[in-house]
């Protein structure tokens, strides 16, 4: 099996069914680990690098050794044992050597990471229930799904870019918002009558600029914009991105 085959079908299976951000899977370790495997060299090097790469990234050890295993079965083999154990330990390398780093980036968008977007509305859960009141009558989250099949690599960060850029640009500073899927974006707003408006103006915003870009075929057309009112505990609004990431 050809290297850029057998890592497309790695991405598309972990994708579907071990890996939550979608934004954060391509790596050169990826592509490193991939074509040891295909060529029939050694993995140990490559996949403690990929282990290390996952942790920096914020990526539970669970979810990283899920995708490594994720390879073998793209490829039609017994998961290497030796492969997982050597992702481990890059991944625990890399926590021990920065146990405080906490991932707030994501470069492929200039939005702030799924896990810092989680972290916020722990915060607003917090103060909701200091103040006698619940997360949900304040705040909601606003979910633009752009999302495509079929799409290279390339196109989705090109697409990934223009949507970070164009989100900062509608809402400036001081709204949480992260890429939480291939092509959906979540915004943590204030609830009020402006909201959905708020919403249908970003629409025309985003699609205005993929025309300007030459984006077009990249970008779902209509756009798809809707309000998603918070859940009772930040546990379950927790699952509900989840849930927008998939």
């Amino acid at each position: 099996m050809r290297v850029h085959d057998l890592r497309e079908r790695w991405r598309a299976t972990s994708l579907a069914s071990v890996w939550i951000r979608p934004n954060d899977w391509e790596h050169p370790a990826a592509e490193a680990l991939a074509e040891a495997l295909a060529e029939g060299r050694g993995v140990i090097a490559p996949a403690e690098r990929l282990g290390a790469a996952r942790a920096s990234v914020g990526a539970g050890i669970t979810e990283a050794l899920d995708d490594v295993a994720c390879l073998y079965a793209a490829f039609g083999r017994p998961t290497d044992v030796g492969a997982l154990r050597a992702a481990a330990i890059g991944w625990v390398g890399e926590r021990e050597r920065a146990p405080y780093q906490i991932a707030t980036h994501d470069p492929s968008t200039g939005l702030s990471t799924g896990e810092y977007l989680g972290e916020r509305l722990r915060e607003t859960y917090g103060t909701a229930e200091r103040s006698g009141t619940t997360a949900g009558t304040a705040h909601c989250l606003l979910v633009l799904d752009v999302g495509l099949d079929n799409l290279d690599t390339w196109q989705r960060l090109a697409r990934s870019a223009a949507i970070g850029r164009t989100l900062q640009q509608v809402f400036g500073e001081g709204h949480p918002m992260a890429a939480v899927g291939d092509g959906t974006f979540v915004v943590l707003c204030e609830r009020g009558p402006a909201t959905a408006e708020l919403g249908q103006s970003l629409r025309r915003v985003v699609e205005r600029n993929a025309e300007v870009l030459g984006l077009q075929t990249e970008v779902r057309r209509p756009t798809r914009v809707w309000v998603e009112r918070l859940p009772g505990t930040h546990a379950d609004a927790l699952l509900l991105l989840d849930h927008l990431a998939r």
